[in-house]
């Protein structure tokens, strides 16, 4: 209090050494990220951001690599909650090659937040190996608070690899590791984190159609969080429960909590968790049937993601739209859509994405054989018999060159010409995509850029 009189304001440094200086910035920033998540207050991640880089930098100046990696992992988790996946990866990147086979809190923290960043990333497989190579580090800490975080951050990613996968055992590791993090933060007294561990739980059970206990739960980790006043997790609980009504088919009641969510999280800067919120409204309205406002809903959440550099999270909201709005759409429209969807998601390990995504594909190509390029129906019929007859000359081989020729058409166009940045619009190699273009596509060569003789290399091969 003598120095900061709290968020949004600036510490008072004057006078200080710099060890002290870097300290008061380095708790005032941390304090700034945490406080402006739990009570959604604009711009706080920006602010954090700000006075923990000046922190960092005045470490790094006297020479304080255990300080320095402390500021550093608390700026890589200001970027996960802004949605900078990439940002948060390069910072932590540096933390773990600065301190390489330390056994210290750092370490640890910087480890377990690489894990959350690649969770968010959709890439589970890559951060259960991660917790995997750590377990043995995190056992030994005395750190309950530290451990509890480890604990529920692994069993969430063990439940979302148990629901994709249909992994009965990883559902069952996950309820262990939530069990496990419950006690760790009843030890530390962290009514926060047990309040998130509950919200996890509850959707855990949803997800497994045990409704009556997935509510239970979730209105336990509400009362939590209110008691603390974190606004933030009192809104993912409320994200929760409109996915868990969702899954109950109580599409009105998914609805009010989706929007509750949505509003408590426009007012702060965490725009990963509004993305996921803003996705999960929009399947609500879908749902209930008002559609215009649905397609907004899921475009504004595409957008919201992408302007944060959550990629996977507007493709998660891209591959909704296919889902829930397909009937509504234009063909043009539901291309977008899927095109959109293919690129963002095209990092993701997560295997039931993959399978949406795959659907969706033939969701549009469905579209296309029905209503035809121009959007004129062109259905198949049903026959007295109940057997279904194709429009006469129809080919399913010609329909889908056809596609992926509009396809790559597009991606070609869209990048001047350009192979290599239209192989990445599709998701493909750029010799795969040449393959392509040289075989059965010729007729697109005249779209690409002329192709550059290269020159001989300097190296010569001995």
């Amino acid at each position: 209090r003598p120095f900061w009189t709290g968020v949004p304001d600036r510490p008072n440094t004057t006078g200080l050494r710099s060890e002290a200086k870097a300290e008061l910035l380095l708790r005032t920033g941390t304090l700034t990220g945490w406080l402006g998540a739990a009570r959604q207050i604009p711009g706080s991640q920006e602010l954090a951001k700000d006075l923990i880089s000046e922190s960092s930098s005045v470490y790094e100046s006297i020479g304080l690599a255990e300080k320095l990696a402390e500021a550093r992992v608390n700026l890589a988790v200001c970027y996960w909650r802004e949605g900078g996946l990439d940002e948060a990866r390069v910072t932590l990147r540096l933390v773990l090659e600065s301190l390489h086979e330390s056994r210290s809190e750092q370490r640890l923290r910087a480890l377990l937040t690489s894990a959350i960043v690649e969770s968010a990333a959709t890439r589970d497989r890559s951060a259960l190996l991660i917790y995997k190579e750590a377990a043995p580090l995190f056992e030994a800490s005395t750190n309950h608070s530290l451990k509890g975080r480890f604990h529920t951050s692994h069993a969430t990613v063990l439940r979302g690899l148990g629901t994709s996968e249909n992994r009965e055992d990883y559902i069952d590791q996950a309820l262990m590791e939530y069990t496990a993090a419950s006690f760790h933060f009843e030890q530390a007294g962290h009514k926060r984190f047990q309040g998130r561990v509950e919200n996890n739980v509850g959707f855990l059970f949803a997800t497994v159609g045990r409704f009556t206990e997935a509510q239970e739960h979730l209105t336990r980790a509400r009362s939590l969080l209110v008691s603390v006043g974190d606004k933030g997790g009192a809104a993912t609980v409320e994200d929760s429960r409109a996915q868990a009504f969702l899954l109950e088919g109580k599409n009105e009641l998914a609805q009010n909590s989706a929007r509750a969510a949505v509003r408590l999280l426009n007012e702060g800067g965490e725009q990963t968790l509004l993305s996921e919120a803003l996705t999960t409204y929009g399947k609500a309205l879908a749902r209930v049937k008002q559609l215009p406002k649905a397609r907004a809903t899921l475009d504004q959440a595409i957008a919201v993601a992408q302007t944060a550099g959550h990629l996977e999270g507007g493709g998660i909201a891209a591959v909704t739209a296919i889902e829930e709005l397909n009937t509504c759409l234009p063909i043009t429209v539901l291309q977008e859509y899927y095109r959109t969807a293919e690129e963002l998601l095209a990092r993701s390990q997560n295997r039931s994405l993959k399978t949406r995504l795959g659907e969706c594909a033939r969701v549009v190509l469905a579209a296309e054989f029905s209503r035809g390029p121009a959007g004129i129906e062109r259905a198949p019929k049903v026959e007295s018999s109940g057997l279904v007859s194709m429009p006469p000359g129809f080919s399913l081989d010609a329909e889908v060159l056809r596609y992926e020729g509009s396809l790559i058409r597009k991606a070609l166009e869209e990048s001047g010409g350009s192979v290599t940045r239209a192989a990445r619009l599709l998701g493909v190699t750029h010799q795969g995509l040449a393959f392509i273009l040289n075989g059965r596509h010729s007729d697109l060569l005249s779209i690409r850029t002329p192709v550059k003789k290269r020159r001989r290399s300097i190296i010569r091969n001995q």
